[in-house]
């Protein structure tokens, strides 16, 4: 991802009267090949280590983008607040609920910070339109919420292993906490807070093997289904929400959606088809007929590139990242789905996921 960024920078000139625009100075990485490719690509990089400590302590870097495993963010992004840094992190923030809360509150003590968790899904223009549907209240109230993210490469048995079918580096959460923050950004942008949780989590495939001859334990959970009871701040009024995060989703290799029942009017969005946008508008004994909607390259931040062609995971990215640039010099956002996850809504996650593994545990409802 620290490469994704990477090409997004090089890409800045795309955007068109972007307030804003980063220059990378200083890299760091365990392993030398990639620092590497970033001295080899951005001409830019005048530090490159494998302490991340020296980045942290240059005076000419003013924010840092901090991907890295899980067992790794409350060490490192506390370090990074406390050296006085805005923060774009990666999710889930902090391995656990105990490490979130941790990161929460050197942010609390450093106010002036501008920290984001990384999202780019809702940068889709098709996830935007639904969006302002909902900042505008066109739903009526809430039917039914579902949303999730479904990978398919797990459904081989022979992927090696790596770190995130590791709960020693992964955490408990599994695949909620490497795919789940994605899930709940837009819900709880819409003001929908889940009350409590029933989850079904399911670990398939327990040994890979490990690039040495062996196999080895995978023990996290590859795939959840949580049913949750969630409450719309707008009313007062609950409504179920289906939540899938799925390593081992046949067939689906990089599958994320949105899909919204309301009163007044429905929506539903997937990357299977991100042209797609699909809007049932109803009015008291008239038809209830879903509308084919053709979405093209209309994204929050102006491009360009014209609206007639096609926008990908390339352009979200970019998208976000010139929503967080956007912040960090003060400009207004345009909506409220405009802009980046922030810190209290990863610990509204955390507080989901580990009332999850509770579930799990005890084959029971548990409260958020």
């Amino acid at each position: 991802m620290g490469r994704e960024f990477a090409s997004a920078v090089a890409r800045w000139c795309h955007l068109v009267d972007a307030p804003a625009r980063p220059e990378i100075v200083g890299v760091a990485s365990a392993r030398e090949t990639s620092l590497g490719w970033f001295k080899e690509n951005v001409a830019t990089v005048k530090l490159a280590t494998t302490d991340y400590r020296e980045v942290l302590g240059d005076p000419e870097v003013e924010a840092v983008y901090i991907a890295v495993p899980h067992h790794l963010h409350r060490e490192m992004y506390v370090a990074a607040i406390e050296a006085g840094k805005h923060l774009m992190g990666e999710k889930p923030f902090g391995i656990d609920r105990e490490a979130n809360e941790a990161i929460r509150a050197a942010i609390a003590k450093r106010p002036e910070l501008i920290v984001r968790c990384s999202s780019e899904f809702p940068f889709f223009p098709g996830v935007q339109k639904i969006g302002g549907m909902l900042q505008r209240q066109e739903f009526g109230e809430i039917i039914e919420v579902s949303t999730g993210f479904l990978h398919s490469s797990d459904l081989d048995p022979n992927k090696p292993i790596n770190w995130k079918r590791q709960v020693e580096f992964n955490g408990a959460y599994g695949v909620m906490g490497d795919l789940g923050m994605h899930v709940c950004h837009v819900p709880f942008r819409a003001g929908f807070e889940p009350v409590d949780v029933r989850a079904v989590l399911s670990n398939i495939v327990r040994e890979r093997p490990d690039g040495k001859g062996n196999r080895v334990a995978s023990d996290t959970w590859d795939n959840a289904t949580l049913l949750i009871s969630a409450r719309d701040s707008a009313n007062g009024k609950t409504f179920p929400w289906t939540l899938k995060t799925q390593r081992i989703a046949a067939g689906e290799k990089n599958t994320w959606y949105v899909e919204i029942f309301g009163t007044r009017a429905s929506a539903r969005w997937s990357t299977r088809n991100p042209k797609l946008l699909e809007v049932l508008r109803y009015e008291p004994g008239g038809e209830q007929v879903w509308q084919q909607h053709q979405v093209g390259y209309e994204p929050v931040y102006k491009t360009i590139t014209g609206a007639i062609f096609e926008f990908g995971f390339t352009d979200a990215i970019l998208q976000m990242w010139a929503a967080y640039m956007s912040e960090l010099v003060g400009a207004k956002a345009s909506g409220r789905f405009a802009t980046c996850v922030t810190p209290g809504e990863t610990g509204m996650s955390h507080r989901l996921f580990t009332a999850a593994l509770q579930s799990q545990e005890r084959g029971a409802v548990v409260g958020v």
